[in-house]
């Protein structure tokens, strides 16, 4: 018998990812999701050219397809999380059965019957003593990278980490013990974007303590906890759909830096979500120039389903002054021509808007209002924020660097 993963949006059957044996897997699309005119979207990169499904998918060695593989964590949160549950991390059909019920969005995967894969899955003999000297197994995913956890709000203002580490409603990001201060960095940066019209989430900068079950094995900590509210969970304990940019794109997590290119993003923004998605691209796009953020990469732009087919850009999250921490003259990804923040200009974004088809006034006249924006909370909201000197030194140099900064 072959193991079956039952795919689902909501409470709506989509799909199924088979294992073939080998380490193959093929996903496979429900023909009555596929045949209804009215279904709710799964990922724009299973939208053909003319609008219609694309049905047709080959079979994947060890790795899912790319849609699937991005729901999974990076580093040392998909090893700390594989270990908890005794699966090979390379063996990405049995991490996602494990983590399956707790993703990013409203995707839903797991066998029909509820059965958690078994212990040694995917030959992860060395995992399988770990995770029994383990008192919890955690069934969440949060694609990224760094340590987090999903969490629910504590009645005294805090949060706790639920026994199983999932179904909360905010992401709980632990301190980094390589980068000291990144917690007080992402509240700062995320408070100013928010001063500046950015669609911001809920976010909190907590201290360790006012976390209630944080798991014993995460090592030595110190510094600040940042916390921001899950847009893709309601109160009522909805889940609503929302896939990343390398999800859009069909590409897996390691190309996220290489494959596109921020006139990318903004054609698919454009396209799909009009003149209000648009402005806020821009807005954001110039917010991130002007905090040294280097790292915003496909994953760190998202499109909310709130609807479950119409989509619109997700709000905020990630933004981070890391040229604090790695110096670095360069975006992420390019706008068109060129990564350097010293040719982010009027003309890289002219090119950019001839390129991608986007209005080219509009572009520029939000750009402008950026600036101006920035500039003006910069000098009289940053007080009291919790920036070291390091992040206050990188915003200094980018205002002087950046070419639209003189707008």
């Amino acid at each position: 018998m072959f193991d079956v993963l039952e795919v689902r949006l909501g409470d709506r059957t989509v799909g199924a990812i088979t294992a073939l044996g080998g380490d193959r897997s093929i996903f496979t699309f429900d023909d009555g999701y596929a045949e209804d005119s009215q279904r709710p979207t799964l990922s724009l990169s299973f939208k053909s050219q003319t609008g219609g499904l694309i049905r047709e998918h080959n079979s994947t060695q060890t790795r899912l397809l790319p849609f699937f593989s991005n729901l999974l964590p990076e580093g040392r949160l998909r090893a700390y999380l594989a270990e908890r549950a005794g699966v090979k991390t390379s063996r990405e059909f049995f991490l996602l059965w494990a983590l399956g019920a707790d993703l990013p969005g409203s995707v839903w995967v797991g066998s029909a019957d509820g059965e958690k894969p078994p212990p040694g899955a995917g030959g992860a003999e060395e995992a399988v003593g770990q995770a029994s000297k383990t008192s919890r197994a955690f069934r969440f995913s949060l694609a990224g990278v760094q340590l987090k956890f999903s969490a629910l709000a504590a009645p005294k203002k805090g949060l706790t980490i639920s026994v199983h580490g999932d179904g909360g409603d905010w992401i709980v990001k632990l301190p980094s013990a390589q980068y000291a201060g990144v917690s007080e960095n992402e509240f700062s940066m995320m408070s100013l974007a928010r001063a500046v019209g950015i669609d911001v989430p809920e976010i909190k900068l907590l201290s360790l303590d006012d976390i209630e079950g944080l798991p014993t094995d995460v090592g030595r900590l110190d510094g600040g906890v940042f916390a921001i509210k899950r847009f893709d969970r309601l109160e009522t304990g909805e889940r609503i759909h929302m896939e990343d940019f390398a999800q859009v794109f069909g590409l897996y997590p390691e190309d996220k830096y290489e494959k596109a290119s921020y006139r990318s993003i903004a054609g698919v923004i454009w396209r799909e979500t009009g003149e209000a998605g648009l402005v806020e691209f821009v807005r954001r796009l110039v917010f991130n120039a002007l905090i040294g953020n280097a790292d915003m990469h496909l994953k760190n732009w998202s499109l909310l389903y709130r609807d479950g087919v119409n989509a619109t850009l997700a709000p905020a999250y990630d933004f981070v002054a890391t040229q604090a921490y790695i110096p670095d003259d360069k975006a992420a990804l390019k706008v068109v021509r060129s990564k350097r923040w010293a040719d982010l200009s009027r003309d890289e974004l002219v090119a950019m808007s001839r390129k991608a088809g986007l209005p080219e006034e509009l572009v520029l006249r939000t750009a402008a209002e950026t600036v101006a924006a920035f500039r003006e909370v910069w000098s009289n909201q940053r007080i009291g924020l919790p920036l070291d000197q390091a992040a206050t030194d990188v915003v200094e140099t980018q205002l002087k660097i950046v070419p639209l900064a003189q707008i």
